[in-house]
């Protein structure tokens, strides 16, 4: 069983309250597929895993870096050193798109919880602002930060990348028994969260996988999940950060070629969402729920 300390995260942030600071590569503002409404999402730099097809490879060194820009030639520095203050002015600045449009913020990365404790304090600051609070994760920390996280969250972006430890571990450089914990501490702890399976070739996208993933949701307590196809929107970056990417050759899937993979988690009871349309699990809750 992997077992996992604070001491093992790649902190970026200053230790004192007083000068805390997270390493962020981007503000995104009005974002409309982080969430509901109109959103500003935070790109948190750093991941502890080292997922092949990752589409942003310039989130996972938790430290910045150098980067090509093609548009303006020369290159550009990835990822700057920002204090709760420092964000928070950022956010404050589309109040009134949230407020009208049901939005709020989102937390992205990069792995948001490779800087748990800055992003604690920065969620620490926009809840008490009363502004709705989303975050997209893999779920990778210690589960005492992980607890005192999601305290916080109104809606989670899960994802799971793999069913078995083993092969989880060949596609990401780390197992999944952690992950799958803390999606465990998150379903009993009630928290509204979609689970995202991004299917990838040759790792994750055969109908046993899908049997599979159907099996573990079921003894977790998921009953809805996202589908995400492979595809190579990132694959010019790998290019501007000099980087080999090890999928360039790999063809992209899309929504036509899930569909049976859908109907085996439907026929598991979990509800699906494919190309942004859900199609009901068998007797399944959040499949009618989906429907009203």
């Amino acid at each position: 069983m992997e077992t996992f300390s604070e001491n093992k995260l790649n902190h970026t942030f200053h230790n004192e309250k007083k000068d805390l600071k997270g390493l962020i590569f981007n503000i995104q503002k009005f974002s409309i597929n982080d969430g509901e409404g109109i959103r500003t999402v935070v790109f948190f730099k750093g991941c502890p895993l080292r997922c092949a097809w990752c589409s942003n490879p310039e989130s996972q060194r938790a430290r910045p870096e150098q980067m090509r820009d093609d548009t303006h030639g020369g290159f550009t520095t990835v990822g700057e050193y920002m204090s709760v203050s420092e964000i928070m002015k950022v956010i404050r600045q589309d109040r009134d798109f949230y407020e009208e449009s049901g939005g709020g913020v989102t937390f992205s990365g990069g792995e948001v919880l490779n800087q748990a404790r800055f992003a604690i304090e920065l969620a620490k600051a926009i809840k008490d602002e009363g502004i709705h609070l989303a975050c997209e994760t893999t779920g990778y920390t210690a589960p005492s930060l992980f607890k005192e996280f999601i305290k916080y969250m109104n809606f989670m972006f899960f994802d799971v990348k793999q069913w078995n430890s083993q092969k989880h571990h060949e596609g990401t450089g780390v197992n999944n028994e952690l992950i799958l914990q803390n999606l465990q501490t998150a379903v009993k702890a009630g928290k509204d969260l979609l689970v995202r399976i991004p299917v990838i070739p040759q790792f994750n996208d055969t109908l046993g996988d899908a049997i599979h993933f159907g099996e573990l949701f079921n003894k977790v307590g998921i009953k809805k999940v996202e589908l995400l196809p492979f595809h190579q929107f990132g694959l010019k970056k790998y290019d501007q950060l000099g980087r080999e990417y090890m999928l360039k050759d790999v063809a992209q899937l899309h929504g036509e070629d899930l569909l049976d993979y859908k109907k085996m988690l439907n026929k598991a009871g979990i509800a699906v969402k494919l190309d942004g349309i859900w199609s009901p699990g068998t007797d399944s809750v959040a499949a009618r729920e989906t429907r009203d």
